[in-house]
This record gives C-alpha cells, sequence and structure tokens, in this order.
C-alpha cells in the first residue's frame, strides 16, 4: 500500500471499483455487451437538447432545475396508478438512485441484502459505504427464494427484476409474499421492466416499503444521457432528497429524458421490435442448437453454449466469448461463479447484428472445442 493510498479509509483502500463492459474505442465492432438500445431515441429527444441549450447556448451557464421538478411530474404521469410528483426522485442514472438508497439505509450496523447473481455494482456501492452486504443465493433454476428474503436481517434488499444477468422475471404475486412478511426496505430494480410482460408499479399503493427503480438506458435509448428514476412513497423520497446532490440532473438531460417520457409511442414500437428480436434469438439458442438458455424477460438473452462435441463448461464459455471478439462481437462472460461461468449475456441488437452474431458462432460452433 503506498503512502497516499494509506491515508483514505481502510474500507475505501480495500474496495474493488465496479467493472463496467467494454467500450471499443473505434468502428466495426457489433457490440452486444452492454445491454443498450440498438436504436436511436425518439426524434422529439434531439429537439429538445436544441431548444434547451437555445441558440448560443447561454443557457448552460444555469444551474438545472435542482429537482428536475417538470420530469418528476412527468414520470409520474406516465406510470398513472394514482402516483403524483411527490412518489418520483430523478437521478443521474439509476445507478445514483441506488447509490442514494444504500448511503440513506446501508450501514455497517444496517445490512443490505441481495441476490446472487444480480447486479454486480450493489456490493461496490454498499463497500463505499462501508456496509455489510447479506448474500442470499440463487441456484440454477432461477426461482425466487422469498422464505430467505423473508428472513433476511437487511434493513434494505435490492432485487433485480428481471434479473440480470439471466433475463428472468419474478412474478407480482411473489414480490407481494416478500413485502407481506419482510420488515425492511424491498428496492425492486425494474431496469430492465419495460421489455417483460409484469412489473412492480401498481404494488406502490399497498406497499409503503417499496421502492421501484427505473431507468432510461434501456429501452428509452439514452444511456449515454444518464437519467434514471425511483417511485416509492413520499416519505421515503423525501429522505433520499436529503442526501442527494444538489444539482444532480444536468439541464439537457432533463429536457432529453422528458422528451422521451412524453412520446411512448415511438418507444412502444422499439420495445416491440427488440422483444420480436429476442425471442427469435432464444428460439435459435434453444431449439436450433439446443443450448440451455433462460426465458428472458429482458433486452439479452444468457444462453449456455456447447462445443463441437455438444460439451459446455467455463472453458467452452471462454472458448466462445474469445471467437467473437477475435471476429470483433461483443459479448460479456461471468467467469468468477460457477452458476454464471458457464454462459454468455448477449445484448438484444439489430436484426443485421443477431446475424452476425449466429454467424460467427455457427462458425465457432462447427470447428472449436475448448
Amino acid at each position: 500500500m503506498s503512502e497516499l493510498t494509506s491515508l483514505a479509509l481502510p474500507h475505501v483502500a480495500s474496495l474493488h471499483a465496479y467493472t463496467p463492459g467494454l467500450q471499443p474505442g473505434e468502428s466495426g465492432w457489433v457490440k452486444l455487451n452492454t445491454n443498450e438500445c440498438p436504436y436511436p431515441p425518439s426524434p422529439r429527444v434531439m429537439d429538445a437538447i436544441r431548444t434547451a441549450l437555445g441558440a448560443d447556448g447561454s443557457s448552460l451557464r444555469l444551474y438545472p432545475n435542482p429537482k428536475s421538478a417538470p420530469l418528476r411530474a412527468a414520470v409520474a404521469r406516465h406510470h398513472g396508478a394514482g402516483l403524483t410528483a411527490e412518489n418520483v426522485i430523478i437521478g443521474n442514472g439509476s445507478d445514483d438512485l441506488l447509490n442514494l438508497l444504500v448511503r440513506a439505509f446501508c450501514a455497517n450496523s444496517a445490512n443490505a441484502g441481495i441476490t446472487f447473481p444480480s447486479y454486480s455494482l450493489y456490493p461496490v456501492l454498499i463497500g463505499i459505504q462501508d456496509g455489510r452486504t447479506e448474500v442470499i443465493p440463487f441456484d440454477r433454476s432461477m426461482r425466487l427464494p422469498v422464505d430467505r428474503i423473508i428472513s433476511s436481517t437487511a434493513r434494505a434488499f435490492f432485487l433485480t427484476s428481471p434479473n440480470a444477468p439471466t433475463g428472468v422475471a419474478f412474478s407480482n404475486a411473489e414480490l407481494e409474499r416478500v413485502l407481506a412478511g419482510f420488515p425492511g426496505l424491498l428496492i425492486v430494480d425494474e431496469a430492465y421492466a419495460p421489455f417483460a410482460e409484469e412489473n412492480a408499479v401498481s404494488l406502490l399503493a399497498a406497499h409503503p416499503r417499496l421502492v421501484v427503480v427505473r431507468t432510461l438506458s434501456k429501452a428509452h435509448a439514452l444511456a449515454g444521457i444518464r437519467v434514471g428514476y425511483a417511485l416509492a412513497h413520499p416519505e421515503i423520497i423525501g429522505l433520499l432528497d436529503r442526501v442527494r446532490d444538489s444539482y444532480n440532473v444536468n439541464a439537457l438531460s432533463q429536457a432529453a429524458a422528458l422528451a422521451a417520457i412524453e412520446d411512448p409511442d415511438y418507444y412502444a414500437a422499439i420495445i416491440a421490435r427488440i422483444k420480436a428480436t429476442r425471442d427469435r434469438t432464444i428460439a435459435d439458442f434453444a431449439v436450433r442448437r439446443r443450448w440451455f438458455t433462460y426465458p428472458s424477460s429482458a433486452n439479452f438473452v444468457f444462453t449456455e453454449p456447447k462445443d463441437a462435441h455438444g460439451v459446455s463448461s467455463p472453458a467452452v464459455a471462454k472458448s466462445a466469448y474469445d471467437f467473437l471478439v477475435a471476429h470483433k462481437v461483443l459479448v460479456r462472460i461471468f467467469p468468477s461463479h460457477a452458476l454464471t461461468a458457464s454462459f454468455l449475456r448477449i445484448t438484444v441488437g439489430t436484426d443485421q447484428e443477431m446475424l452476425v452474431l449466429s454467424d460467427t458462432l455457427d462458425t465457432w460452433s462447427k470447428t472449436h472445442t475448448a
């Protein structure tokens, strides 16, 4: 440990930072590794950014709306379900909201609960807070361990639904069972909910200990502007506002997000297109290739490749991954745990991108063994 690092708080000095998916610096890649939308955002978004910027950019000298108030109101209208602006908080991406929730509800003396596998940012955020993490593992069935969550000692429990990296969704009936027995805060991270058949928003009215977190990075094609939001009881929103940075979402991002939220028909068409491509991809993996593939309610597919001899293993997944990278096709592998190590997570791209993926995997599967 260097002299400078030794000056940091001990828990920060030992922290391992979150590792995002690769972002290639040159063109020519088929990028299917970070679950970005393959289609552009609504045309209204660019119009809104130009308007917010102004003819000479002079609007940038002013601070943005500190609470993103117009966007809070628009999000409440978008979801209905009796929600008002008091039920909404806006963040610099949904990661910002997750960070605020950890900041407000988790500490060394207040466990945070997570499932595994799940979003790998959770333990990083909890570690930054010097908190303690209670991990409840899934098995290969990916059934929600309702009873174990209920008996958890966590002050707040983070649950990704649909799950990342598998894409498996959990029903509202299961979530209601958790809410009926778990005494803490249940945070349902719905980054991929627009691609699912069911979501937890309708449960908010009856369950004040429920928080639903959403992002505009996936279905709304706005990963680059970093806007997310959380829906919760006004008392919880008030607590999060106490620990929120004063101007946490910039003016151009607020304008872009507002335009996107107010163009639901455009995004409904994109979501339907992505789901159709996803379902064809799952059929290709599960039926034609006979690879075990989880049923996905997200904009990605989690599949277990087999080599030319019909064998699946972590080494086979790494072989397929390396072959794809060598042919400039990016997907993701998760080699650190037995449950995920033999799988590839593949973002649903355009039909042309998925054809390139399929052709490349065909070549690999015919010629390679791990």
